[in-house]
């Protein structure tokens, strides 16, 4: 064999190796590719091929009780870019431009997501009609200037709204950016009215919007269920006006609480951490909390454990941290303005405790008609002296009048008859021992003087009536419910019922009962003892005329100075009930740390009571049965006089029984004041205006505290005004302790001011 015929055998040779190699090597990661990664590779080839884009699902409606929609969510839009579609920079640079100044958006960012090799780019979601009807008509150019359709697609979205703004808003909450619960029922019921999103899934090519193959998948979304609250949107108004008025009044400086309860059911018929916020815009800090953020600066820093010495860092370093000292107070102010002190805050219950202390000794039979129990001022106990608001003593007293006294060294002989451990027993018994299970997020526990309830005897004194323990709002008005309905402890919930897309009930949240805690008979009691307190002991500024009001008050000592002005804090509290011989409803009126002219529960919780029961019992069809000295204050309604010829109006509202003032030189009645279903005294003087300029004229609201009523209301009559009586008016000793509206403000004459009146010898607790 020559040399040529063996050099041809090795290369045929070596080619044979080669091609053996080499189909080895594609055969092997073939089956590799196939047999292993095969499952993956395939799933990303569908990926790849395929777009899934999610359908929000339309979140369910929060109702009132009586069907007034609190909660809603209104069909919205998302703009959304498929930049593989692009075929060069003009065209990229043109939807860019467009798009940033329909929907205010970043020119240059946009431009970096038309370059993107994806037929799928969320540009912005919720836009409203506006905006879409600017991005259909952008969409139209599109395809009119280049020839190409698809490069921008609106989805169907959804966004949240609130009719009544700030109105219940601890409890109603807000959603997040993706329609996610994010505080009260709207977290709580989360699941129920998220629904479940629907899916879009469509076939695409690498090249172009159309695969080769055709595929289109549509899964419904399903929307979501609505819940019918507790909540009454009236009962909610009047306690919110209220309230905020009394935050005025007072010079309130942590907020103000009122949970208004159905007694026998458990059912919130309000509730309400005052000033609230604006549900439709909760991530902006209210005025009053911008007001209280502390300015950050290098005192602040060290003080804070921000840095020890902030002339150490750079100027790049300061910035860095002052801008995240300033996020860090900004959550915390928001945490704090979202937070429902209703259930999330602990408090001392001051005396209003001792309607509970009290039911726990009769239920023992450890009081009876012959007790005595004997106050000299303050009571000794282990060297020292535990005080009453009363310095000069009460004397000799029954337990009731030590109720209607609100005497500190009484209950604390009651509370030695009860003992450590029936205290305890009662303790848990009325629910304070555990949270009350309220269908709302974030409830605190209680703070007792020890884990197993074990008292000393300092510790029990001071328990007995309402201090040094710390209990929620909605822990105090279930105790209360209970010595009012019979003694039954209930289950207080906000939602009565869900309803599915359709309407159709799907769960009915019963009215439960957990447990009797004291007999109908000591309920009774107490309920007569409550009531004689809101007519003549310490209650009875919470009296409102022609109602059979139950009541207490509540005056307790903070451990710290909240607001740092070297002075103890206090909290104002009134919890009662009506009608007292049937009870259908409680209410609890809380103030943290008022810095106005008084701190008492009796001078600034017990007229707010009594001004919000005024309103809601009359709401809620409750008979009123007026006194003879009462009815001499009944107020009427002012009818419409508007329109008519002076002599004809006149006429009318004499008829009416109003007294009659008219204003300008025209001949008929142009403008009211009051204006027409306003309440007026009998008596009060209606304002007729005849012209424009007549409705211009003002008058000074003048100082009505202090006063009995004959002479409020001949002060207000002198200035032109009209007085609407509230609170306990037919005393002789009779005293008014607030208005409605401040001493000092202009208002047009006729306006009616309404005066909260008391007994001049109000006990201050």
């Amino acid at each position: 064999m020559g040399a040529n015929q063996k050099l041809r055998h090795r290369t045929v040779w070596l080619l044979i190796i080669i091609l053996a190699l080499g189909f080895g090597a594609v055969i092997s990661r073939l089956a590799y590719l196939q047999l292993v990664k095969g499952d993956d590779l395939q799933k990303k080839a569908v990926e790849q091929q395929l777009v899934d884009t999610t359908i929000s699902a339309k979140r369910g409606t929060i109702y009132d009780t009586k069907g007034k929609v609190l909660a809603q969510s209104a069909s919205v839009w998302r703009v959304v870019m498929a930049p593989a579609t692009f075929e060069n920079d003009e065209q990229r640079e043109y939807v860019a431009k467009n798009l940033a100044e329909i929907l205010d958006l970043d020119e240059a960012e946009l431009l970096e997501d038309t370059k993107e090799n994806t037929y799928y780019v969320s540009v912005k979601r919720k836009i409203e009609s506006e905006e879409k009807d600017k991005i259909l008509k952008l969409m139209n150019d599109i395809e009119e200037k280049y020839e190409i359709s698809g490069v921008i697609s609106l989805l169907d979205d959804y966004k949240r709204y609130y009719p009544y703004n700030e109105l219940g808003s601890s409890v109603i909450g807000f959603t997040g950016s993706d329609d996610q619960g994010l505080s009260g029922v709207e977290v709580q019921y989360d699941d129920y009215l998220s629904g479940t999103p629907g899916r879009l899934v469509t076939s695409r090519s690498a090249v172009s919007t159309k695969a080769a193959f055709e595929y289109n998948q549509n899964i419904d979304a399903v929307d979501g269920d609505s819940l019918i609250l507790t909540i009454d949107e009236t009962i909610q108004s009047i306690v919110e006006k209220y309230m905020a008025q009394g935050i005025v009044d007072n010079d309130v400086y942590n907020r103000g609480v009122c949970i208004v309860m159905d007694v026998n059911t458990g059912e919130i018929l309000a509730m309400a951490s005052v000033n609230g916020f604006d549900l439709n815009d909760p991530f902006t800090l209210s005025q009053e909390e911008k007001e209280r953020m502390k300015t950050v600066d290098s005192e602040y820093l060290i003080k804070n454990g921000y840095t020890e010495d902030p002339s150490k860092l750079s100027d790049e370093e300061y910035k860095k941290l002052e801008k995240h000292a300033k996020n860090e107070q900004e959550s915390s102010a928001l945490s704090k303005m979202w937070r429902n002190k209703a259930i999330s805050d602990t408090y001392y219950p001051g005396s209003v405790f001792k309607m509970v202390t009290l039911s726990m000794a009769l239920e023992e039979n450890l009081v009876n008609e012959d007790s005595r129990f004997s106050c000299s001022g303050a009571y000794k106990l282990y060297e020292k002296n535990i005080h009453c608001h009363n310095t000069a003593g009460h004397g000799t007293e029954t337990y009731q009048e030590a109720l209607w006294n609100s005497c500190n060294p009484a209950f604390i002989q009651i509370g030695q008859l009860v003992g450590e451990e029936k205290f305890w027993d009662y303790y848990q018994a009325f629910g304070f021992s555990e949270k009350t299970g309220i269908d709302l997020p974030g409830e605190s526990d209680d703070i007792f003087f020890s884990e197993d309830g074990s008292l000393g005897p300092v510790d029990l004194a001071v328990a007995s009536f309402g201090q040094n323990f710390s209990i929620t709002p909605i822990q105090m008005i279930t105790a209360a419910s209970a010595v009012a309905n019979g003694g039954n402890l209930v289950q207080p919930h906000v939602v009565k019922q869900i309803l599915d897309s359709k309407g159709n009930v799907v769960k009915t949240i019963p009215n439960d009962t957990k447990r009797q805690v004291i007999s109908t008979d000591v309920s009774k009691e107490m309920r007569e003892i409550l009531e004689q307190n809101a007519i003549t002991g310490s209650g009875k500024a919470g009296y409102v005329a022609g109602y059979r009001i139950a009541g207490k008050t509540g005056t307790s000592e903070k451990l710290n100075d909240s607001n740092g002005d070297g002075v103890d804090d206090y909290i104002a509290s009134y919890c009662g009930f009506a009608p007292a011989d049937n009870p259908k409803i409680a209410a609890l009126v809380f103030f943290d740390t008022p810095l106005g002219g008084s701190y008492y529960g009796s001078a600034v919780s017990a007229p707010v009571f009594a001004n919000i029961m005024s309103e809601v019992l009359p709401y809620l069809e409750v008979a009123a049965q007026y006194t003879d000295d009462e009815l001499a204050n009944i107020d009427t309604t002012a009818g419409s006089y508007t329109g008519m010829s002076v002599k004809d109006a006149t006429k009318a509202a004499n008829s009416d029984g109003f007294n009659v003032t008219v204003k300008g030189e025209g001949d008929k009645v142009l403008a009211q004041v009051p204006v027409t279903g306003t309440t007026v005294p009998v008596d009060g003087t209606i304002v007729l205006y005849t012209d424009e300029n007549s409705s211009s004229e003002k008058v000074t609201v003048p100082d009505l505290v202090g006063y009995s009523v004959s002479d409020a209301n001949y002060i207000a009559s002198y200035s032109g005004l009209n007085i609407s009586v509230s609170g306990s008016a037919s005393s002789s000793d009779s005293v008014s302790v607030a208005q409605s509206i401040k001493e000092g403000e202009q208002v047009s004459p006729g306006t009616v001011i309404t005066i909260t009146f008391t007994s001049g010898s109000t006990i201050n607790d």
